[in-house]
């Protein structure tokens, strides 16, 4: 099934993830300058910023490129878990003398609802469209199609990779437990499985028709060449495309995570309101203490709470503290180098020609 890398038309089996707020139009551009898919996260972006975001990153390559949109389901508003949420927040925010949001808007919309996003991504018509957290509607997807975009959907568990093959996907992006940034389950109050990157690359595999792109903890040559060996056409790679001097990674967070051994992750939902995967920080201490109280304090809905831990760290960054930022990153973290993303593709080809000798 390597047509799918043809019918893109990359040489490397390698995807840029597509990490809202930290890829860029250069670093895209780098990665698929290299003969690898740079990629675009447009979850978190409005229309506008949108067709902006990939206005430069075709004037940076003339070659294909992946863009990503969120599929969440609208968040479910409860007030009274919202406003408890300020409230345990609030000696935080003091602390950094700032106070709370009086209340909490979602920061951004999900694909599902957003026809903008639709227009400017039939305007523009981006070479590879990818879905998180769900797959859209047909009439969404029969447009989509109408542009020529390979459709691609995330997929944790053998039943989504079944429901992305269902409705028409190209391929699907197995995404391991590993992984950092969010969990991309569809349905967040079911059970997760918590399936490792090649149990879910070889059952994916060996289960579905389509091509599978493995994606959570690969960070080098011989990660990709794992999970090729497996069956996967290619694999994706986030976090360790993230110390690249092209995305738009601080230069905390990028110390942070280059701090080697000590670069240790958890899953947490305090940050956004869904799990997601990211380096130990403050923030996570935060939200350890509070899911130890009696009662428990739980976050508002996704993307809801996001609203709160953005001015959070806002107010903390104002003060020189930046522990409560969103510092995605997948379990390969302790592996990240610090490289120009051409070189680093190019570095990555080579050690996969080794591992494959």
């Amino acid at each position: 099934m390597t047509h799918l890398l043809e019918r893109i038309g990359i040489e490397l089996p390698i995807f840029q993830a597509p990490m809202a707020g930290v890829s860029t139009p250069a670093l895209a551009a780098a990665v698929s300058n290299a003969g690898a898919l740079g990629a675009l996260g447009l979850g978190s972006s409005t229309a506008g910023a949108a067709r902006a975001m990939m206005g430069q990153l075709r004037a940076l390559t003339d070659r294909p490129f992946h863009v990503n949109v969120f599929v969440n389901e609208p968040a479910r508003r409860d007030s009274r878990r919202e406003s408890a949420w300020l409230a345990a927040l609030a000696p935080t925010f003091r602390a950094y003398g700032a106070e709370p949001p009086s209340s909490l808007e979602p920061p951004y919309r999900s694909f599902r609802e957003n026809d903008e996003m639709l227009a400017a991504l039939r305007e523009t018509a981006p070479p590879v469209v990818s879905f998180h957290f769900g797959i859209p509607d047909a009439r969404r997807l029969m447009a989509l199609r109408a542009t020529g975009a390979v459709l691609l959907a995330s997929a944790t568990s053998l039943a989504e990779g079944r429901a992305a093959e269902a409705a028409g996907m190209d391929g699907v992006i197995a995404q391991g437990y590993e992984a950092g940034g969010h969990r991309g389950v569809f349905d967040p109050t079911a059970v997760d499985e918590r399936l490792g990157t090649l149990a879910l690359t070889r059952i994916l595999v060996r289960r579905l028709s389509i091509p599978v792109i493995a994606a959570g903890g690969i960070m080098d040559g011989d990660g990709i060449a794992a999970v090729l060996r497996l069956g996967a056409v290619a694999a994706q790679l986030g976090t360790a495309f993230v110390a690249c001097p092209e995305s738009a990674t601080s230069p905390q967070y990028r110390a942070a995570l280059l701090a080697s051994d000590e670069a240790h992750t958890v899953m947490t939902s305090s940050i956004s309101g869904r799990l997601a995967r990211c380096l130990v920080s403050r923030f996570t201490a935060l939200a350890d203490e509070l899911a130890t109280r009696t009662p428990p304090v739980i976050p508002p809905d996704y993307p809801i709470a996001y609203h709160a831990g953005k001015a959070l760290h806002a107010a903390a960054s104002a003060r020189g503290e930046h522990g409560f930022g969103a510092q995605w990153a997948g379990q390969g973290a302790a592996l990240a180098r610090s490289m120009p993303a051409a070189e680093f593709v190019a570095t990555l080809g080579r050690e996969l020609r080794l591992a494959q000798c």
